[in-house]
């Protein structure tokens, strides 16, 4: 078996280099050639760091203030989807007990720790219940209604709609996200 003749490769002399017969500069060492490949993997000078987080806060004030708005994009998972923005429309269009319950909590909860062991933390005991018992009727009459409207538009429901119908109609009108699009009384079209 011959052997071919070994070739020497060459990357890309210049033609300088070429005709003075070499590269024409010494040979770095490996200490170097190490010196000037090390350099930090991310930027760790302050004016990068600085941009970084300027950059980070611009695009998540764009997010919250684009979830906040209801736009798709920005939106969490489970608040996407054409049937979603029905629901919250509807939910958002009308007066809600859940809307009240926490504050009235709050106050039958100040009412009873002031007035403990007496008849008015008795009678503000029984109001919670009361209030409560409200809160149910109100949402079994809101799902039972509410469902016909949407199987009619979208013919099935998605999942979880009922737990969403549900923690919509609870939270108070300010606090709720994405921001309500709709007034009071205008329902969306079904």
């Amino acid at each position: 078996m011959a052997k071919a003749p070994k070739t020497e490769t060459t990357v890309n002399p210049t033609e300088d280099e070429l005709l003075a017969g070499g590269k024409g500069r010494p040979t770095p060492s490996r200490r170097e050639r190490e010196a000037a490949n090390r350099r930090p993997l991310v930027g760790n000078s302050p004016v990068d760091k600085k941009a970084a987080r300027a950059r980070l806060n611009s695009e998540r004030e764009k997010a919250r203030v684009g979830m906040a708005n209801g736009e798709e994009r920005y939106l969490p998972a489970k608040d996407r989807g054409e049937q979603r923005r029905f629901v919250r429309d509807w939910i958002d269009a009308r007066w809600n007990v859940g809307e009240v319950m926490m504050p009235v909590l709050v106050l039958f909860l100040i009412v009873g720790f002031a007035a403990s062991r007496t008849v008015v933390a008795s009678y503000a005991l029984l109001l919670v219940w009361v209030f409560v018992a409200l809160f149910v009727l109100d949402c079994a009459i809101l799902w039972l209604s509410f469902r016909k409207k949407l199987t009619a538009k979208f013919g099935s429901m998605q999942r979880g709609t009922f737990l969403y119908v549900l923690t919509r109609a609870w939270q108070m009108r300010f606090l709720r996200l994405p921001k309500p699009q709709v007034k009071r009384g205008q329902y969306p079209t079904i």
